[in-house]
């Protein structure tokens, strides 16, 4: 697991004073990515992200809380769930900002892909997203071979 959290500034935000989707999605990418590597133990690289949906906006001065979480591993990839959240900071609300699944695959040094440990689920929640996740890889895979 990984997370964190950002102050949004204006230099984030389009004119409507709300977050930029691709700030939003670089946030996605980079969290993501630490939850990846955080579980391999290994350098990673994203090979997926799917579709990234927007629930309500981010804005400025909000905090934008981003956390990611390793669903399933197979024998070199890493599927991360990856959720923002915005954060007013006076009124210590929080509503679900974004969403989005990310296929991570583990590398040496040269690129090649390595092997990763399985993510063992303990609660009901895990269990839950450890099944789905296998759906949502055969579905990738079968848009793939279209």
């Amino acid at each position: 697991m990984a997370r964190s959290v950002f102050l949004t500034f204006p230099n984030d935000a389009n004119v409507h004073g709300t977050v930029f989707g691709g700030r939003v999605m670089s946030w996605i990418d980079e969290i993501g990515a630490l939850a990846a590597m955080r579980h391999a133990r290994k350098p990673v690289v994203t090979v997926l992200i799917d579709a990234v949906g927007f629930c309500v906006p981010i804005r400025v001065g909000d905090f934008a809380v981003v956390e990611a979480v390793v669903t399933r591993a197979w024998t070199t990839s890493m599927e991360i769930w990856v959720k923002v959240e915005t954060e007013d900071p006076f009124a210590d609300t929080r509503q679900n900002a974004a969403q989005a699944f990310l296929t991570f695959v583990a590398v040496d040094t040269d690129g090649a892909p390595q092997p990763v440990r399985p993510v063992l689920p303990e609660t009901d929640d895990e269990k839950t997203r450890f099944a789905e996740a296998q759906a949502r890889r055969e579905q990738r895979l079968a848009a793939r071979r279209g």
